[in-house]
């Protein structure tokens, strides 16, 4: 069977990425005891109905944690196809969305900070050796996207490239980011200051010098490099930024180059953030 523990600190998504998996032909379990993880399995697997299983498991167990390794080691040696899956977030969002919804945190009593801290201590042995994602600035809608394209697309790496303008300030999230602002600047040419890098006249214009083209042969190259690395690291999702100072014509000019360029290759979602706001 394919496996996927999903696992994490309360109120970082776990209950999104059961979803997720739900909707990708999983069968999932919320927060089965965890001594009784290898016994459903084995059941499911005997009665031959389901391949795929997702099993959250959290902090509400407290005592029963101490199974954890005993149960994975069972299961790997049944032959299972097994991965852990860690939902993270720093401790101010996770406050912030436990304060949102009104709802109160499975370790804390009157403290909600000291149940956030509780949580990431008992939750560490989880931790170690898990595929990590840090949902800190990532929305519900981005969450799922990201869990589905990880596994319902055989674990291929989810790689996003992101657009901007640096006077309306960097990505919160973003793994690496260029600056192209030294590019020559469609923005002072009549004919293209109100289009965008994705029309091919602008594209032209940015690239004619041939500085944008080494610009990209340059970006190319590192990813190739990197993005192998990232994903045998066991990362799910990876985001490249490209910025300008509007985020209108240079950096979307790049992105969607190096889209074409990497596209066969990776899942790519490309995001132009402030292509409507113009320089």
């Amino acid at each position: 069977m394919q496996i996927v523990i999903v696992t994490g600190l309360s109120g970082a998504g776990k209950s999104t990425a059961l979803r997720a998996l739900e909707d990708v032909e999983f069968f999932c379990v919320d927060n089965i005891p965890v001594p009784m993880v290898s016994a459903l399995v084995e059941r499911m697997a005997q009665e031959g109905d389901f391949d795929k299983l997702a099993i959250a498991i959290d902090s509400r167990q407290r005592r029963h944690l101490l199974a954890w390794r005993e149960q994975l080691t069972t299961l790997r040696g049944a032959g299972h196809r097994l991965e852990v899956l860690f939902l993270e977030a720093n401790d101010e969002v996770l406050l912030r969305r436990f304060s949102e919804t009104r709802r109160r945190h499975p370790l804390s009593g009157d403290d909600l900070a000291d149940g956030v801290r509780r949580d990431r201590e008992v939750m560490t042995e989880l931790r170690q050796g898990a595929a990590l994602v840090d949902t800190s600035n990532l929305n519900m809608h981005q969450l799922k996207a990201i869990i589905q394209d990880r596994y319902a697309r055989q674990g291929r790496l989810a790689v996003t490239m992101v657009s901007f303008g640096f006077k309306h300030g960097l990505p919160v999230e973003f793994n690496l980011v260029f600056d192209v602002r030294f590019l020559p600047n469609p923005y002072f040419e009549a004919s293209l200051t109100h289009r965008d890098g994705r029309d091919p006249e602008v594209a032209r214009y940015v690239f004619a010098s041939g500085e944008g083209m080494q610009m990209v042969e340059h970006i190319e190259r590192l990813l190739r490099f990197a993005l192998p690395h990232f994903q045998s690291e066991g990362k799910l999702y990876v985001t490249i930024a490209v910025g300008c100072t509007g985020g209108r014509h240079r950096s979307v000019a790049v992105i969607e180059e190096l889209r074409r360029r990497l596209a066969g290759e990776w899942d790519i979602l490309v995001r132009h953030r402030d292509v409507d706001r113009g320089e």
